[in-house]
């Protein structure tokens, strides 16, 4: 196991809201070596001492479950370092007297990702290092497939072993429990095709608004943000074949299948399949039941530049070319300042044949990807037959238990030398094929930008 990380961009969000709570959870469930150490690098002028205390405040906040005890001896491990991340000769004397391999994690907005590993590029990394890159992959198709070319460069072409593209819902116990229901469940296979499924909902929906974000999602929007990685991570195992053996290969092979069977949508088709919106003035919800909290409209919120057009809702339609897929829709949406949080799965199952059950409520399998509903199949009960009344009956399971946090379990294979939970370079460039003919069709104005007010639900 690699015993050093390096963390670029260890003063922002990510790093402080998920990385190193993430540190401490595997800290606290003894998953790290002994003599584990962090380097902690950004461009803020900060001392050990400084940044030591910062941390602790941020796992506080963000870790209380954590035992203290764990926390504490995360920090006594981080050291912080001042670094032009983008500079050679400051990333270089970052990285100088390092002679073991390290694991060096870019906590950083994607579009200095070519500047940063071209930095490390030019210092010399250890044999057996690792460069993690956060989501998304590149911009679209040309700028992810240059970025991999540079990847093959600075790592002298080390392959898939040198470099990990985070995904981080890979890491959830619900995603990873979409695989396992098809193993493991004989009941599920058999319907698992066109045949007997109509459609399939993938749903990204969020109550909160920006919160902070928009140096990031400003220039990102929703359809970089999540829907290109994310979403399209979870069809891939949705749709994929199953693997005939379970290892990294075979199983990354299948879900890059999935992708490839994608239609990509021609722009024409983009008028009538996509839509695009962003949130105007309204209140957003409490989950307590208060009265809720007012927020501005996107253009008006702090860091936004109105006349980039940032989408903050999006819904996409496709068709997958495949022998089990052919005739199902699959519908991605996902959306900011919503009426309700709500990320999941829906299977729409086709009517049954029987004329008499052509009036009956559609089946529906349910499947929760981040809370707060893990596991629910919606049937159709009968309360009588002549005439036909139908009523419905639901079994629901509840999440399962999670023994690490979802970047606990990306941290783990990063450091541990694992790739199932990273996106292998061949995927990356597949899922930004799907989305690259949409993002040319809204940035040539073929589909307008809608509107919806913060708090409902969606645009008309």
């Amino acid at each position: 196991m690699i015993k050093t990380l390096v963390l670029l961009g260890a003063t922002g969000d990510l790093a402080g809201r998920f990385l190193l709570p993430a540190l401490a959870a595997l800290r606290a469930a003894d998953r790290l070596p002994d003599d584990f150490r962090v380097v902690a690098a950004a461009r803020e002028d900060l001392d050990d001492q400084a940044f030591q205390r910062t941390a602790a405040e941020r796992l506080e906040r963000h870790a209380p479950e954590v035992p203290a005890a764990a926390r504490a001896d995360l920090i006594r491990s981080v050291r912080y370092r001042r670094t032009e991340l983008t500079d050679p000769a400051s990333v270089g004397s970052l990285l100088s007297g390092v002679r073991q391999p390290v694991a060096v994690y870019l906590a950083l907005p994607p579009g200095l990702y070519t500047a940063v590993v071209t930095a490390l590029g030019s210092t010399g990394l250890p044999a057996g290092s690792r460069i993690a890159l956060e989501k998304p992959f590149g911009e679209d198709l040309d700028s992810a497939m240059a970025l991999n070319r540079l990847l093959d460069r600075v790592t002298h072409s080390a392959g898939e072993q040198a470099v990990f593209r985070v995904d981080h819902i890979l890491g959830l116990p619900t995603v990873q429990n979409l695989l396992a229901l098809r193993l493991a469940n004989r009941v599920l296979e058999p319907v698992w095709n066109s045949r007997h499924i109509e459609q399939i909902d993938i749903l990204w929906e969020e109550d909160l608004g920006l919160e902070g974000r928009a140096g990031y999602f400003d220039r990102s929007g929703t359809l970089r943000d999540v829907m290109q990685n994310h979403m399209l991570q979870v069809l891939s195992l949705i749709a994929m074949d199953l693997p005939t053996r379970l290892d990294e290969q075979a199983l990354r092979d299948r879900k890059l299948d999935a992708l490839c069977s994608v239609r990509p949508l021609r722009l024409d088709e983009a008028a009538s399949r996509t839509r695009r919106a962003r949130y105007t003035a309204g209140r957003l919800s409490d989950p307590a039941g208060g009265a809720g909290r007012a927020v501005p409209a996107y253009r008006d919120e702090d860091g936004v530049d109105a006349a980039r057009g940032t989408e903050t809702f999006a819904e996409i339609v496709l068709d997958l070319d495949s022998e089990r897929w052919s005739g199902t829709r699959f519908l991605l949406r996902a959306g900011k300042a919503l009426h309700r949080r709500r990320k999941q799965v829906t299977f729409r199952f086709r009517p049954a044949e029987h004329p008499s059950a052509h009036s009956a409520p559609a089946n529906e399998l349910r499947i929760g990807l981040d809370g707060p509903e893990d596991l629910a199949l919606h049937l159709t009960g009968g309360v009588s037959l002549n005439p036909p009344s139908w009523a419905p009956v639901t079994l629901a399971a509840a999440p399962p238990a999670a023994d690490l946090p979802a970047y606990g379990r990306v941290l783990l294979d990063v450091l541990s030398g694992g790739s199932t939970l990273s996106v292998r370079r061949d995927e990356a460039e597949a899922a930004w094929r799907v989305m690259t003919p949409v993002l040319a069709a809204w940035n040539a104005g073929l589909v307008p930008l809608e509107g919806y007010a913060a708090g409902s639900a969606g645009p008309p």
